[in-house]
């Protein structure tokens, strides 16, 4: 029997691009971005999912759940995890180019550089959409493409919101546990503090809203007071995270 190779540094980097962008119940062997990644980086669709199930073994969001990944987890996946959780602005843009690379997913990966200006501001505009690219992915992937809220599952009117807003927080601008996934009506109401999530994990509505705002408002904003948003398999929000949105974002 030949010896069994350690994973590059490359080939881990795919392996948690994946992680993050699919769905862990879609984790399988039989996946076709996992098998088309699989080739390209010189290892089998078994042997890639199963390194996905072992980083999924690092996961709080799946093991608090009584899910257990796979219990293989290596040092390097351990060093690997932290470096992402440490360190997300680099490690998503470190990850999606080694996805980018395998040309496995290239469709959702692949960043827009035709209308950015040359020079080196070119450079960091187009890694800030490498970011922003692997943020969206990854908070769809989290909530199984459903907005958290109302449960829509239309991806081109789903938006992956910031908890705290990238502008204000640099450290988190990738980080999906500073994501929900919302409808865009959703969304902006959240971005403009008309809701926020309580530390239940339950919807609180503002009631600065305009008096005429009528029963639309009512209807799909409103109707939600209370209610218990849908917990995503992966990267769970972020208590404190959520906790600065209620104090300096929310209309309370």
């Amino acid at each position: 029997m030949p010896p069994r190779m350690n994973w590059t540094r490359e080939q881990l980097l795919v392996a948690f691009a994946l992680y993050c962008r699919i769905p862990f119940a879609k984790i399988s062997s039989r996946n076709p971005d996992i098998i088309r990644a699989a080739a390209a980086i010189g290892r089998t669709p078994s042997a890639l999912s199963m390194k996905m199930g072992n980083i999924a073994s690092l996961d709080p969001a799946i093991t608090s759940t009584g899910r257990k990944g796979l219990r293989a987890a290596s040092t390097n996946d351990r060093a690997m995890w932290d470096e992402m959780i440490s360190n997300w602005e680099n490690f998503a843009v470190e990850c999606e180019r080694a996805l980018l690379a395998t040309e496995a997913v290239v469709e959702q990966a692949l960043p827009d550089y035709d209308d950015l200006p040359v020079g080196e501001d070119r450079v960091v505009r187009a890694t800030s959409r490498i970011g922003q690219r692997f943020f969206r992915a990854a908070v769809m992937s989290a909530y199984n493409e459903r907005c958290c809220i109302t449960g829509l599952a239309i991806p081109q009117l789903l938006i992956a919101s910031h908890i705290v807003p990238w502008h204000l927080d640099s450290a988190n601008r990738t980080n999906p546990q500073n994501g929900l996934l919302l409808s865009a009506l959703h969304d902006r109401a959240f971005d403009t503090g008309l809701i926020t999530i309580d530390d239940d994990i339950t919807v609180r509505v503002s009631r600065q809203h305009p008096a005429s705002a009528g029963s639309f408002f009512a209807d799909a904003i409103g109707y939600y007071e209370g209610r218990p948003i849908s917990l995503p398999e992966k990267f769970a929000p972020d208590k404190d995270l959520l906790a600065h949105h209620r104090e300096h974002i929310f209309q309370g």
